[in-house]
């Protein structure tokens, strides 16, 4: 007797559970809500954020004009307002808090339902979503191939003068030009390809786009040079093409760098060619060298004597 008692509560237990559960289960099916907010935004000066969703109505007895969606941030509460973007959405422009990057909310919409003349308030609400502000960002590299040596521009917003742009895993020579440009010279690499250009460091990388390399041609006159401490001779670059806005670095190297005093060689921009002046340094014999050019490298033997 005294166990028969115990499964009739159990089974009326199991029945009220089922029954609340219908009940939830077609409160939720009242009103579907769609968060139409990204997943994050890029900064703007002004710090405020527009956060939207969609509430559809699904039930026939909801009592009109009744629906209320509200956007809830660190526990406060903002009614949300009809949005030009279509019917039943709603958005809300939130100002976000100084130092703050990143926040999480919900919606939570409420509304009032009619059954044989009897009206009761429901509400629905959705899990909890997060947010965040992107302080830097890339828009687009200013154009999508070149030679080796070329000046390329990224546009975009926070850049930084500690940031290095990157051809696959080269790291290009990076000039900061402010938060909103920075600017890079292509790198001697395989021409004739493609690269992953990429922002940042070793440990964290910002995809930009993707680069091609162009293979160039270069004549050097004299094709050797041989100098006396303290004396100067001309060296004369040209190119086959006239160099591109920002100009076109030809990144020298040598394995006489006592032995041989010069400038940066920079082709101007619209211009062909450049001569730079050589100064003999110490006694030596070696070589400059001009990467990315010919048939990969360009051998220019020095002696100072």
């Amino acid at each position: 007797m005294h166990n028969s008692r115990i499964l009739h509560a159990r089974r009326f237990f199991l029945c009220l559970c089922a029954a609340l559960g219908l009940v939830l289960l077609s409160g939720c099916e009242e009103v579907k809500i769609n968060d139409l907010t990204p997943s994050s935004f890029a900064e703007n000066p002004s710090q405020i954020y527009t956060i939207s969703m969609r509430a559809t109505p699904k039930a026939t007895a909801m009592v009109p004009g009744s629906l209320v969606p509200r956007l809830v941030i660190d526990g406060k509460n903002f009614t949300m307002k009809p949005s030009p973007l279509g019917q039943d959405v709603y958005e809300f422009d939130y100002a976000l808090p100084a130092g703050r990057n990143q926040l999480a909310y919900y919606f939570l919409v409420q509304y009032q339902v009619e059954n044989n003349g009897v009206i009761s308030s429901r509400e629905a609400y959705t899990g909890v979503r997060t947010l965040g502000v992107v302080g830097r960002y890339v828009l687009s590299l200013d154009v999508n191939r070149g030679p080796i040596g070329a000046k390329v521009s990224i546009l975009g917003r926070g850049f930084t003068a500690q940031d290095v742009v990157y051809l696959d895993s080269t790291p290009a020579r990076t000039v900061y030009e402010s938060t909103n440009a920075i600017g890079f010279f292509v790198p001697a690499v395989e021409p004739n390809r493609n690269y992953r250009v990429s922002l940042g460091g070793d440990a964290e990388k910002s995809p930009v786009g993707t680069f091609r390399v162009d293979a160039g041609t270069v004549s050097v006159v004299p094709s050797s040079l041989t100098l006396r401490p303290g004396t100067r001779q001309s060296l004369t670059f040209t190119v086959p093409n006239v160099a591109p806005a920002g100009g076109l670095l030809l990144d020298l190297t040598t394995d006489v760098p006592e032995s041989v005093i010069m400038a940066e060689v920079m082709v101007p921009a619209g211009q062909s060619s450049v001569s730079v002046e050589v100064t003999g340094g110490r006694p030596g014999t070696g070589s400059l060298f001009l990467k990315g050019y010919g048939s990969g490298e360009v051998t220019i033997p020095v002696t100072v004597k």
